[in-house]
């Protein structure tokens, strides 16, 4: 099914379909792109933003590490490299978000990673760009410290790592052929797993803050706040509504546990239709690139290449280094 595949393109896809409607409310969607919000992406190539380019920033430096060779000494000046050549890309100018720029100015400085990170940051940069651990073939344990670290280099905030962390525990589970009405309750018993679980291999010193006594409590802040999102979801799910802003549910998708629950609640209103669920999360009146970029992640996961459409494919920027990540993990 090549689900790796469509994961990461149906990420880019979202990206490309979103990038024209984030920052507007679902009534100028629809009369800048009349009458149900973006259908198709746009351009050849079809441009994307910095979510997609940053997801490649993490690829390319997994790939290079190699999944066998996977620890904080290994991975840290890597990853530190391909986020200050993303600083730095002619291309990096689609919006990004002042805490990754601030961030990977502090990384190319030679700083610390646990002094370059913008310790008090949870938006949704972090868990934007983790598809890629999602799909790595390691064990659960590698898989959320690695999840929780590329958010740290950049988003310090508890909630930040564990929305991350979340987010690539939901690809594992939709690339393994999860079911996905089943997923919420599977993130919510990982959760509940890992809510006092600090992984102090990759995350050193992170957690001491003024207030906090020991790194559990700072863990379990950020997993209290994506329980809690977690419960919005569920309530959204009783009774669907393919017809409302998914933001009125769960929140716009500026921080990062409601990118993640948002993006989720769009994947699971249309689970067998990937572009429908795409289109809705465009049309919504948040984070919508970063909101459609998840959930195109999430269809693709569960639904491979093959759903979406070859125009597309043939037309998304970045279309190459897409596939050569896709072909490592397939």
């Amino acid at each position: 099914m090549r689900r790796a595949s469509g994961c990461l393109f149906g990420l880019a896809f979202g990206d490309a379909l979103g990038a024209a409607t984030e920052f507007l409310n679902v009534k100028e969607i629809c009369r800048r792109f009349p009458p149900n919000g973006p259908q198709e992406i746009v351009g050849n190539p079809a441009r994307v933003t910095d979510d997609t380019q940053m997801t490649l920033a993490v690829g390319q430096a997994l790939i290079e590490v190699g999944v066998a060779n996977l620890s904080l000494p290994n991975l840290e000046p890597v990853l530190r490299r391909t986020f200050v050549e993303w600083l730095h890309s002619p291309d990096n100018n689609r919006a990004p978000g002042m805490t990754c720029l601030q961030a990977c100015e502090y990384l190319e400085s030679g700083l610390p990673w646990q002094q370059a990170t913008r310790p008090n940051s949870k938006g949704c940069g972090a868990n934007m760009r983790v598809v890629p651990v999602g799909l790595l073939p390691t064990d659960d344990k590698t898989r959320a410290a690695v999840a929780q670290f590329q958010a740290a280099l950049t988003h310090g905030h508890p909630t930040a790592l564990a929305a991350s962390d979340l987010t690539a525990a939901a690809i594992t589970y939709l690339v393994k052929g999860g079911e996905p009405q089943k997923l919420p309750t599977q993130l919510r018993n990982y959760a509940l797993t890992q809510r006092s679980v600090y992984h102090a291999d990759w995350l050193d010193y992170l957690w001491q803050r003024p207030g906090i006594q020991t790194p559990e409590e700072f863990i379990s802040r950020g997993w209290d706040e994506c329980l809690a999102v977690l419960d919005r979801l569920d309530a959204a799910l009783v009774n669907p509504n393919r017809d409302i802003d998914p933001c009125l549910a769960i929140g716009e998708g500026w921080v990062a546990e409601e990118a993640l629950a948002t993006g989720l609640l769009c994947f699971l209103l249309f689970p067998e239709e990937p572009l429908a669920a795409l289109r809705r999360a465009a049309l919504t009146s948040g984070d919508s690139d970063s909101i459609a970029c998840l959930a195109g992640a999430f269809a693709g996961a569960y639904l491979g290449m093959a759903v979406w459409p070859e125009d597309w494919v043939v037309r998304i920027e970045y279309r190459d280094q897409l596939a050569a990540l896709c072909k490592v993990w397939d």
